[in-house]
């Protein structure tokens, strides 16, 4: 699910009071876990609306708990958030995107994790590393999505493709033909420009061994295999392969449906879409691995669970939140959900564990990557966003265009 939050210029004016005037804390002891109390939980888009049958049942089981959740538009997420932490209101619990972990954890309104308990080796390293902010743990991984290929495989016969693409130069070669021999219009729909672009990037990005920040903290856009990749990725668009008009909010399904579109990269929540809303097209689609570059890497997304620094609730917190990223609840949260588990031994059983098509979506996250916590990473990769559609618009190159960005980057990184 695209997880986009604006960042208004009253958020910023807010954070930046708070990263100023945030003690980190209440640094009382709080209410033991099993008294009587009432937990209050933010969760965002359709985990806010699911998240409260889920918070049912676990009061069924700790009649001293009463779990208030409150579901939240991602659209006003970011903003309602940094409100509430300014007035020292946030919840006690509250998912967070990756993409602005760092800048609260920044602010100090975040509770470390507590990781004599919760335990790294349990998910999956990109996951961990989202919830992750200067050496220090504020986000217990709740779910992941990364990216995947979905090509027709119904259109792969007329243009007499036998597999799907296995690397960069035939993902290409495989666009070229969808549009010669099986009449798509878009051998494959890639974002030309608007807000996240960078999301559809980072699958070429990442496996031509390329990074926005590297694992030093620096800025790294414009490294060789960086300028390489949108290079790649600007080719599709000057050579017609791709749609450079696309506009925002565009619904790549239904031209998939239709054959226009052959091959898109997308998250878990689009195999939902495309069973219920095309039911006519199973049978006629599937999905591969990102296509190996150096590598084969896409991004990992999905969210954190995290305390509020603050709360007086801590340690019932910690037990609800454990409850929900162990074993057991991540099964459970996938079953209600489909929602990919970040706990890794979600995954050892049942349909997660013998389903052909769920274990690409496991091989795929297993090499995912994240780009590292920062207090302003969506205006960081906005700067991309903008390098890329000078590039796919025809207006720089991909070295000039990588340049500029990692120039406007520098200063943003911390």
């Amino acid at each position: 699910m695209n997880r986009a939050a604006a960042t208004g210029s009253l958020a910023l004016a807010l954070a930046s009071a708070l990263t100023l005037t945030a003690c980190g804390g209440s640094g009382g002891a709080g209410v033991a876990a099993d008294a009587k109390q009432t937990l209050t939980v933010w969760a965002m888009g359709t985990e806010g609306e699911k998240l409260g049958d889920v918070a049912k049942e676990y009061e069924k089981k700790h009649s001293n708990i009463t779990v208030k959740v409150t579901p939240i538009g991602w659209d006003v997420a970011h903003q309602k958030l940094v409100a509430a932490a300014a007035a020292g209101k946030l919840p006690d619990v509250v998912q967070m995107g990756g993409s602005y972990l760092g800048e609260f954890a920044d602010m100090g309104v975040l509770e470390p994790v507590d990781t004599k308990t919760v335990k790294e080796s349990d998910f999956f390293p990109a996951a961990w590393q989202q919830g992750t902010y200067d050496g220090t743990t504020y986000g217990v991984p709740w779910y992941v999505d990364t990216r995947v290929l979905f090509y027709r495989t119904d259109l792969a016969e007329k243009a007499g493709i036998k597999k799907a693409p296995t690397t960069m130069a035939e993902l290409q070669s495989a666009a070229a033909a969808y549009q010669k021999k099986a009449g798509a219009k878009w051998g494959l729909s890639i974002q030309p420009r608007g807000l996240d672009t960078v999301q559809s990037f980072y699958q070429f990005l990442y496996s031509a061994g390329g990074a926005i920040i590297d694992d030093d903290g620096k800025a790294a856009v414009n490294s060789a295999a960086a300028v390489e990749a949108l290079e790649n990725y600007g080719s599709y668009f000057s050579k017609g392969l791709s749609d450079k008009s696309v506009q925002p909010g565009y619904d790549v399904t239904k031209d998939f449906n239709t054959g226009s579109v052959a091959m898109f990269f997308g998250g878990p929540w689009v195999t939902g879409l495309l069973d219920d809303n095309y039911p006519d097209l199973k049978g006629k689609w599937a999905i591969a691995p990102v296509p190996t570059d150096k590598t084969s890497s896409s991004m990992a997304g999905g969210s954190s669970l995290a305390i509020s620094a603050d709360s007086d609730h801590k340690a019932a917190a910690q037990e609800f939140v454990a409850s929900l990223t162990d074993t057991a609840g991540q099964t459970d949260w996938f079953d209600r959900t489909n929602d990919l588990p970040a706990n890794t031994a979600a995954w050892d059983s049942g349909d997660l564990a013998t389903d052909a098509t769920l274990q690409i979506w496991r091989k795929q996250m297993e090499s995912a990557k994240s780009t590292p916590s920062q207090p302003k990473l969506t205006e960081i990769t906005s700067k991309v966003d903008t390098a890329i559609e000078s590039v796919t618009q025809g207006k720089s190159s991909a070295k000039d265009a990588l340049d500029k960005a990692q120039s406007e980057i520098e200063g943003l990184v911390q």
